[in-house]
This record gives C-alpha cells, sequence and structure tokens, in this order.
C-alpha cells in the first residue's frame, strides 16, 4: 500500500499535479499506463476528490493525460521534465562556462553600442570606477562582483531581455569560478584599460568597437 503524501500548501490542486507529473516523468507511472483510481489518489496525496479531479483536469489540459469516460485516466506521454539551466551549469567547468561567457558577451557588446541609454551608461560608468577602486586597493571580492555587475549592465543596456537573463545566469556561476581562480587583482588590474576602451565604444555607439574590444578582454583579441 502506497504512503500517503500530504498536501500543506493552499493550492492544492497544482500541487497534486505537480507531483503526478514528477510521478509521470519518472516512471512510476509509464506511457499507457492507467492512473490510480479518485479514492486511491485521495488517500495518496490526502485531500479530497474535487482537488483529484481538478489536479487530473490540469494534467490533460497539457496532454500529459487522457481521461477517457467510463475507463480512467491514461497517461498520455511519458515526457522529461527539463533540468533548469542553473543547475545545469553548477555542474560544468569553469572552462566550459568561459566559452559561453566569451560568446555572450561579444554579442551584448555588440547590442549595447546600438541601444544603450543614458541609465546605462550611468550604471556602466559607475560599477567600472568601482572595479578600478577595488583593483587598485587588492580587494579580490569586491574587484569580482564589480567586474560581473558591470558586464551585466552591458547585458541590461543591450534592450534583448532574453540575452540578458542568460548572461546574469552564466554569472552566477562565473562568479564561483572567479573566486576559485583570482586570490588578488593584478589581472583585473591589466584589464582595466580594455574594461575603458569598451565602455567608450558603447558610449559612442560603435558597434565594432565594442565587438573588438569585448573579444580582447574574453582573450579573443587578435
Amino acid at each position: 500500500m502506497s504512503v500517503s503524501t500530504p498536501i500543506k500548501r493552499q493550492n492544492l490542486a497544482e500541487e497534486v499535479a505537480n507531483l503526478l507529473k514528477q510521478k509521470i516523468s519518472s516512471g512510476e507511472y509509464m506511457e499507457g499506463q492507467k492512473l490510480p483510481s479518485e479514492p486511491e489518489l485521495m488517500q495518496l496525496f490526502g485531500v479530497g476528490r474535487s482537488t483529484i479531479r481538478e489536479a487530473v483536469r490540469i494534467l490533460a489540459n497539457t496532454g500529459m493525460v487522457r481521461v477517457q469516460q467510463g475507463a480512467g485516466t491514461f497517461v498520455e506521454s511519458h515526457p522529461v521534465i527539463a533540468e533548469p539551466l542553473s543547475k545545469r551549469l553548477q555542474r560544468e567547468n569553469g572552462n566550459d562556462l568561459n566559452e559561453v561567457r566569451q560568446l555572450l558577451e561579444l554579442k551584448i557588446a555588440e547590442k549595447a553600442a546600438l541601444f544603450r541609454s543614458d541609465e546605462d551608461m550611468e550604471k556602466m560608468k559607475y560599477f567600472l570606477n568601482q572595479r578600478k577602486e577595488a583593483a587598485f586597493s587588492n580587494n579580490t571580492e569586491m574587484c569580482i562582483e564589480t567586474d560581473i555587475n558591470f558586464h551585466i549592465s552591458i547585458a541590461e543596456a543591450s534592450q534583448n531581455f532574453i540575452l540578458a537573463d542568460l548572461y546574469k545566469t552564466f554569472a552566477t556561476e562565473m562568479k564561483k569560478s572567479f573566486q576559485e581562480s583570482f586570490v588578488n587583482t593584478e589581472s583585473f588590474l591589466e584589464t582595466q584599460s580594455m574594461h575603458e576602451a569598451l565602455l567608450q565604444s558603447i558610449i559612442d555607439k560603435n558597434s565594432q568597437k565594442a565587438w573588438y574590444w569585448a573579444a580582447c578582454i574574453t582573450g579573443q583579441c587578435k
């Protein structure tokens, strides 16, 4: 007999639907298999009949199950729940993360030069000045933080919100990689002038130079 799984949240139907979805995705309920009866599901999840019916309706609307009148509810498909990108990135090594970061930074720099606003420029100037101060004071933690914030502000200035969100997701993991890699601010000092040139290119709305300096910063400059 299955162990009861009580539901504590207020939106019971959605929670039950999510739990059923997990059971289907894990293979506990296979494609074509009939789901337990309403009384069995009520006992399994510790909820009422109306909640079970609403949860099944939610799954049916997504195409995950099929309700056959008089016969029961059957698993229509066996989808694999996609792993969130943030969790996937946690398993990747620094080199792979840096490679994707390089590609992203070229594009956001180019687009930022085309679409940046006055407010965007102020944010970029602010973070780059902070980066410089932190580098000269050998404050590695602050240097990493301000460096990432500077590049995030460029991503936001690109006005492509999907691209910006994607960069922010990568930046979270890159920060961890930086914290493991940098013990002082020497490399930040060495690249400060490149960052200033990148900012000037964006201010000047010169997308080609912005691309070039972003490439230099990420080690792709020729």
